[in-house]
């Protein structure tokens, strides 16, 4: 029988939000990942767990097989992110870039007619910084940082592809997304659950600017909801790229101070304090602009809407991390 979806990077921080998602559907999903991905609990999906090095010779190719749709949310990481890259990180680009040059590679070599779907898990930041708040995915995109081009150059690759007949592409930009549900399975890296572990440490709270800067925070099973959507209305968003959030942009302050109050209600400690730092030199001129996405397009054209509320959000990471169930989760 032929698997519907493969996933690549099914254990990562999207990647295993989405496999959680997909895996409540009765169909075959193909789970495919440097280490063998877990099988989410009362899983009603056929779900075949294939561990791979992607970046080896023909190993995309022996994961995509004759699969209908490919969801992609794989990424670089290094150290404890993955967006910030040194110019000329050749494993950074075998991994963000050369998976689509692979994934494009073996569409071509499909022995049957139809064409392979893919849905590419991008960047709101490959806009690059813009002198507007707002993003609704019309902007010329001028990414300034070397993760973003990466992700753009990839996110070009299959659209080409698309345009060329060869495969049927679509790329889904996320914000930053954060989060813990209660069958979270991968480390959230970002900064919010890194301000719950300063929290929890008794740390102050940084920031780099006086806290009125906004950021459009994405819960990640919103997220994954979003790229399943995405799967099923692939031929209505193929050959385009499309924005995703919540269309609210949060003073990180504010945000902040309610990670401490939250972490102080869950331990009966007093909040720890929030306070701004100089910047580091590795600072980028985004880090200090508001960003606010409008995300109406795939609404209207998927029925999609973020579910979870900022603080509802917020405080199902808190208790995870509180409870110590972070603490078993792989880097």
């Amino acid at each position: 029988m032929r698997t519907e979806i493969v996933l690549l990077g099914a254990t990562g921080f999207v990647g295993s939000a989405v496999l959680r998602r997909l895996a409540a559907k009765p169909i075959r999903i193909r789970a495919v990942s440097r280490r063998p991905a877990a099988i989410p609990a009362g899983a009603v999906a056929d779900v075949e767990v294939c561990p791979l090095d992607l970046t080896e010779p023909g190993a995309l190719a022996e994961a995509v097989g004759d699969c209908a749709v490919v969801i992609h949310t794989v990424a670089h990481i290094t150290g404890s992110s993955t967006w910030r890259i040194d110019e000329g990180d050749s494993a950074a680009e075998r991994v963000n870039v050369g998976l689509a040059r692979d994934l494009v590679a073996a569409a071509r070599t499909r022995a049957h007619g139809d064409r392979l779907g893919v849905v590419f898990t991008g960047a709101i930041s490959q806009a690059g910084p813009l002198q507007t708040e707002t993003v609704d995915g019309t902007e010329l995109d001028q990414p300034n940082d070397e993760y973003s081009k990466q992700k753009l150059a990839a996110e070009q690759i299959l659209l080409a592809a698309d345009a060329e007949g060869v495969l049927r592409a679509t790329s889904v930009r996320l914000p930053a997304t954060y989060g813990y549900s209660a069958q979270s399975s991968a480390r959230d890296k970002g900064v919010v659950s890194t301000m719950v572990r300063r929290a929890l440490a008794g740390e102050p709270l940084t920031m780099w600017h006086d806290g009125t800067v906004r950021r459009d925070l994405l819960y990640v099973e919103d997220a994954a909801v979003g790229l399943a959507a995405a799967t099923r209305n692939l031929p209505r968003l193929a050959g385009r790229r499309w924005v995703v959030g919540t269309g609210r942009g949060e003073p990180l302050g504010a945000v902040f101070r309610r990670v401490a109050d939250l972490v102080a209600e869950r331990t009966g400690q007093p909040p720890v304090k929030v306070v701004s730092v100089p910047p580091p030199d590795y600072a980028k001129a985004a880090d200090f602009r508001s960003l606010t996405i409008d995300a109406s397009a795939f609404r209207e054209a998927t029925g999609w809407h973020p579910a979870v509320s900022l603080d509802e959000g917020l405080r199902r990471t808190v208790e995870f991390c509180v409870d110590g169930r972070e603490a078993a989760l792989s880097a």
